[in-house]
């Protein structure tokens, strides 16, 4: 019994996860939410890491500047991101990042 609470615990912070990251996607790329839970897991396939690392990263992404390349490459291509007047915050680099073009790579 134990064991099954800690399953749905974990599922239960997977899911937040998953959200967030969703929102991200949705406020940098103005997309729609199921458009950014499609973009998610095709990143996780892509890629080829687990849907929650994904997610995880991309939360930290605005912060910190850094995705994996792997990641950075079906972002760019799926949200065409190079449009930098589509997606001027990837052009420009997150905010406070102190790192400027393509989105602090």
């Amino acid at each position: 019994m134990e064991a099954r609470n800690d399953q749905l615990r974990q599922a239960m912070r997977s899911h937040a996860v998953v959200d967030q990251a969703i929102g991200v996607l949705i406020a940098i790329a103005r997309i729609g939410p199921e458009q950014g839970w499609e973009v998610l897991r095709e990143v996780s396939q892509h890629a080829n890491i687990k849907l929650r690392q994904v997610a995880e990263e991309i939360i930290a992404w605005p912060r910190t500047g850094e995705l994996r390349p792997a990641v950075r490459a079906v972002l760019r291509r799926r949200l065409d991101l190079d449009d930098c007047r589509r997606v001027p915050w990837w052009c420009a680099g997150p905010p406070g990042s102190g790192t400027a073009g393509r989105g602090g790579r």
